[in-house]
């Protein structure tokens, strides 16, 4: 077993993303050697959403009419994927309170709403998603970024969107 750990370890320090995704509060590195290994590509999914999906961590839904009825986590998808994240977000719920940044904030407002259960599994859905959104778009975790939807006027353009800017005037005119 000493043998395998050491394995795990040496796997989350040398590749990059594994790497990276272990920043995560609540990702450590068996989570995030797992995930890299067992996903591949992540630009795979179109979204973040889809790849939270396809491992299980999304209500059901029985909406109809209009009404939007939600039901209780679907557990389809891959079930050792969902029960590492799970088991990291309760960590990290547990010991948000230790923390400052936006994500435990959220995790302890939730928790006290909802319950610590349903807080991990809601902080198990959001890991799955910045770990889609750093993998596939190649991004850094950043424990104190806000997202913005873009289009509002709190949006900042990146630099590929001001980047693309102006190829988008030359192409009106």
């Amino acid at each position: 077993m000493a043998w395998c750990d050491e394995q795990i370890q040496l796997h989350a320090r040398r590749d990059a993303r594994a790497k990276a995704i272990s920043r995560i509060p609540g990702i450590g590195p068996i989570t995030a050697s797992a995930m890299v290994s067992t996903v591949g590509e992540f630009t795979q999914f179109k979204s973040a959403e889809q790849f939270a999906s396809w491992l299980g961590l999304v209500p059901c839904q029985d909406s109809s009419g209009g009404k939007v009825r939600l039901g209780r986590i679907t557990k389809r998808g891959d079930t050792y994927l969902r029960t590492l994240l799970i088991q990291g977000a309760k960590s990290a719920v547990m010991s948000a309170d230790k923390r400052d940044d936006p994500i435990s904030q959220w995790a302890l407002r939730l928790k006290e709403r909802s319950g610590w259960q349903k807080a991990a599994v809601a902080l198990a859905s959001k890991h799955a998603r910045i770990v889609w959104a750093m993998l596939a778009r190649g991004r850094a975790f950043d424990a104190t970024h806000v997202s913005v939807m873009p289009g509002s006027p709190a949006h900042a353009p990146s630099a590929v969107e001001q980047a693309a800017q102006p190829h988008a005037e030359l192409s009106a005119a």
